[in-house]
């Protein structure tokens, strides 16, 4: 496990990792994430294995709106709240396509998916080709973690790289909303508040 100030050359470092089958922790708007290559099975089942948990559904961080369609269906009210709070700390529940593995998902016909509001994020996430596991850095049933060292503390040697670049600036995990049928429905509270959410929607 090597632990790496977030600069140019170590984003890269970090991106060609992720091509190679490896396992990133990485900073985000929220708090440090695990992601991997989401259409690397084997991949993704070290990350479910690192995390030491009941299979629980990965969501996805994209680069941009068009990497999501790659991965899911984005209906018309879908895209008014993405063009609203995207880039952002929401993310949203829509049915997956057949491209994203099942694995990924837990064989649920959905996926939970999201642009973050953070350059050096968005930068690696489009050097690893544009999609990328999102879950948070941490051991389930643990505090997500904050800074780079509270990941490592927690993950340690089972990842290969980490991306150190301080605090995050929320500091709390994105609000989620599942959009999988015509009524919204709040299934995590988060900095985007559901008041903001509903009002826009009227």
């Amino acid at each position: 496990m090597r632990i790496l100030k977030i600069t140019r050359e170590n984003i890269l470092t970090a991106s060609q990792t992720v091509k190679t089958g490896g396992l990133v922790v990485y900073p985000t708007d929220t708090v440090y994430g695990l992601g991997c290559d989401p259409f690397n099975v084997e991949a993704v089942k070290r990350v479910f294995k690192v995390k030491g948990e009941r299979k629980k559904p990965l969501p996805i961080l994209a680069s941009d709106i068009e990497h999501v369609e790659k991965i899911a269906y984005l209906s018309k009210n879908a895209r008014k709240i993405t063009d609203r709070f995207w880039p952002g700390p929401l993310m949203i529940v829509v049915p997956k396509k057949p491209t994203l593995p099942n694995i990924v998902t837990c064989n649920l016909g959905s996926v939970g998916v999201r642009v973050p509001k953070h350059d050096l994020t968005i930068q690696f996430i489009s050097l690893s080709n544009g999609l990328l596991v999102g879950t948070s850095a941490n051991k389930t049933g643990k505090k997500p973690a904050l800074t780079a060292f509270e990941a490592a503390e927690q993950l340690g040697k089972e990842v290969d790289v980490i991306l150190d670049m301080g605090p995050t600036s929320l500091g709390v995990p994105s609000t989620v909303i599942n959009l999988t049928s015509e009524k919204l429905k709040i299934m995590r509270k988060g900095p985007v508040s559901s008041k903001d959410i509903f009002s826009f929607l009227q």
